[in-house]
């Protein structure tokens, strides 16, 4: 086969590749475009909301929020993150995963444990009081109620990103402060400290974000930040001017975290002395630390993941559930089953040609495009359901409150997750492979379909699997865009919980998990199997 020839088909594939990726990259920019263009569209008073002291509390109540839930998942991740990988503490491999496992845990489900076990009325532990003439428990909405749940189902964001950066520091680093007479704990601060700066950065830059765009927590909790004020504006008022800029201050607010942690980041440049191979970090012994660390480790744990696994069986046992309330249960799991799968399904197609266009054929053009995939994920849910109400109201009234217009809200948001691992899959194929095939006469779709699509197969199913997760747990999109009466798993927990059907809730929780879990399998799975 002569050189011009392939040349001429890998041009061809070019421009196919070019003009799917340009359409994907434009369907999920419409939310973004079209909040912007809805917000300039509300005029003059623009200021005026932005300005009301109402919002000005919202926009405090918000940085407060973040601020708060970083700094504590920041003093609870690090330490934990130390002494699981870098001292002796005891069952270290069982702590391990046992401070991450907080993660599958969707954080509304977290608010509706701490209501139902904590809560002033009706709660685990004022049910145990009733009979001693206890009326009701001190309240925990409002600010401490959110920062409280925030936290403990977020910090391993930063404990994952700071574990990573301490298992790959250098320990000659630390042997050359040791031999120039620092202690432990200057060494510590002067050397160990500042190397996994940029990781607490970028861990709590995650849960910044998240605190942000949660909508779950805020709203169970009854704290007025930007998430819940810009739903309760949706329902309450048929003038959703008010919602728009609500939602364009979150953006902005977003984008200015964003842009403060990327300048704090390119002023750091940490990297290992030696360039030979990476040599065993050395263990610490705790020594009579030992038990302060195994007794904060035990209740970081007990507060995280045995607390509100606890509460959620305790619930379940406590219900009586008869068989329409088993009917409904089941339609609620095929209805979140349904959505997450097509979700999932959606995604990767979307992916595969922006992702093959970045790795094949990588240029200006190429990267912006897979760049520009990652727009959506940077708004909240919340944002992107209304902006698409707007969107769907005036310019695509058939697709409004539809099944189909939810799953493009899904594929906005979940979209990097697809990208992301089909990427990483590609670029572990060797590219001669599918030019071997070009070589013998294939086409270049046979040869997507006989080569490249078999050699990156776990990447895609590895990308379903996560997007498939996300899609289950998701909760302010489902609310504001589905069709009217299609309720989830996660919408039925919110709305339970909400109205105090604890017991109700506590089955839809385990249900929830159980999924997470098994889609959380399906990844480490294919993980497993890629080394």
């Amino acid at each position: 086969m002569k050189i011009t020839t392939l040349l001429g088909r890998n041009a061809g594939l070019d421009r196919i590749l070019s003009v799917f990726s340009s359409t994907v990259v434009l369907l999920v920019s419409i939310p973004l475009f079209y909040l912007v263009i809805r917000t300039y569209g509300t005029g003059p008073e623009i200021l005026d909301i932005a300005l009301a002291p109402k919002n000005i509390a919202i926009f405090i109540n918000s940085i407060v929020l973040a601020t708060l839930v970083t700094t504590f998942s920041a003093l609870i991740a690090v330490p934990l993150a130390f002494l699981t990988v870098r001292t002796d503490l005891p069952w270290k491999r069982f702590w391990s995963i046992a401070t991450a496992l907080p993660l599958v845990i969707p954080s509304y489900v977290g608010s509706f444990v701490i209501i139902s076990a904590i809560g002033p009325k009706g709660s685990m532990i004022h049910n145990l009081l009733k009979p001693l003439g206890v009326e009701g428990l001190p309240s925990i909405y409002g600010l401490p109620g959110a920062v409280l749940a925030l936290t403990l189902f977020s910090y391993p964001y930063i404990l994952l990103t700071v574990r990573s950066s301490l298992q790959n520091l250098d320990p000659s680093l630390e042997e050359a402060a040791r031999n120039m007479g620092c202690s432990r704990w200057e060494t510590f601060v002067r050397v160990t400290l500042p190397h996994i700066k940029p990781s607490i950065a970028a861990g709590g830059l995650l849960v910044a974000l998240y605190s942000l765009s949660d909508f779950g927590t805020p709203s169970l909790m009854r704290f007025d930040s930007f998430t819940r004020a810009i739903f309760i504006q949706y329902q309450s008022s048929f003038d959703r001017s008010t919602a728009a800029v609500l939602a364009m201050m979150l953006v902005l607010l977003a984008f200015v975290i964003l842009v403060l942690e990327y300048r704090s980041r390119a002023r750091v440049n940490y990297h290992g002395a030696s360039a030979v191979t990476k040599r065993p970090l050395p263990i610490i012994e705790l020594g009579i630390w030992r038990t302060p660390a195994l007794i904060f480790t035990s209740i970081v744990v007990l507060f995280a993941l045995i607390m509100p696994l606890g509460v959620i069986v305790y619930w379940l046992f406590r219900g009586s559930f008869d068989l329409d309330f088993l009917m409904g249960l089941f339609k609620l799991c095929m209805n979140s089953v349904y959505v997450s799968g097509l979700t999932a399904v959606a995604a990767i197609i979307a992916a595969l040609p922006v992702s093959i266009y970045a790795v094949r054929y990588p240029r200006k053009l190429s990267n912006m495009l897979e760049r520009a995939t990652y727009l959506g994920s940077g708004l909240p849910g919340v944002v992107v359901a209304l902006s698409l109400v707007f969107f769907g109201a005036n310019f695509a009234t058939g697709l409004y409150q539809t099944t189909a217009m939810l799953i493009f809200a899904y594929v906005v948001l979940f979209l990097p997750k697809a990208v992301g691992t089909v990427r990483s899959s590609l670029l572990q194929v060797n590219p001669r492979l599918e030019e071997a095939a070009r070589s013998l006469g294939s086409g270049p779709l046979e040869t997507l379909e006989k080569v490249t699509i078999p050699l990156v197969r776990p990447g895609l199913v590895n990308g379903a699997a996560l997007v498939f997760l996300t899609t289950m747990k998701e909760l302010p999109a489902t609310l504001i865009l589905s069709p009217i009466g299609f309720q989830t798993l996660a919408t039925r927990i919110w709305a339970a919980t909400d109205d105090a059907f604890y017991a109700e809730a506590a089955v839809m929780a385990i249900f929830l998990i159980i999924a997470s879990g098994l889609s959380m399998s399906i990844i480490l799975k294919q993980e497993k199997a890629a080394f």
